[in-house]
């Protein structure tokens, strides 16, 4: 349909021989689909995202808008195993006490307290002086 689409990148008539197709709705011309972030151009050889009607290349949309690990605040590769407490996110290697830095592993105890792990031993009642106030819930 060369003639007839409009491009989402600069509104332009694309009368190119080709066009890129994004999403099934969203047509450019070759030299407008460009990453927002960096100007990397996104074709047929490398994966495109889109957000609020811009796209990224996988690098930057990861970046700005991909999980963080709730420790490092770094972002996770594909092939990262993950831990999970409430909404956050974490490495394995950061899933850690906030007091004694052990590494917490699947099946430990522990407490989250604001963004702070506690292994069992760390939020335990003799580590605060609540065990002279009663017993406290985990």
């Amino acid at each position: 349909r060369p003639g007839l689409a409009l491009c989402a990148g600069c509104g332009g008539r694309i009368q190119d021989p080709f066009l890129l197709r994004v999403s099934p709705d969203l047509e450019w011309h070759v030299a407008c689909l460009k990453c927002a972030e960096c100007g990397q151009p996104l074709d047929e050889t490398c994966t495109c995202f889109l957000r609020d009607g811009k796209a990224y290349c996988k690098r930057d949309y990861s970046r700005l808008f991909g999980i963080k690990c709730a420790q490092c605040r770094a972002t996770f590769s594909s092939s990262d195993l993950v831990m999970r407490a409430r909404d956050h996110v974490y490495h394995l290697e950061c899933f850690r006490c906030a007091a004694c830095g052990r590494q917490l592993l699947p099946g430990d105890q522990f407490c989250l307290r604001e963004r702070d792990l506690l292994c069992r031993a760390d939020h335990g009642p003799s580590h605060d002086g609540a065990a002279a106030r009663g017993p406290r819930s985990p």
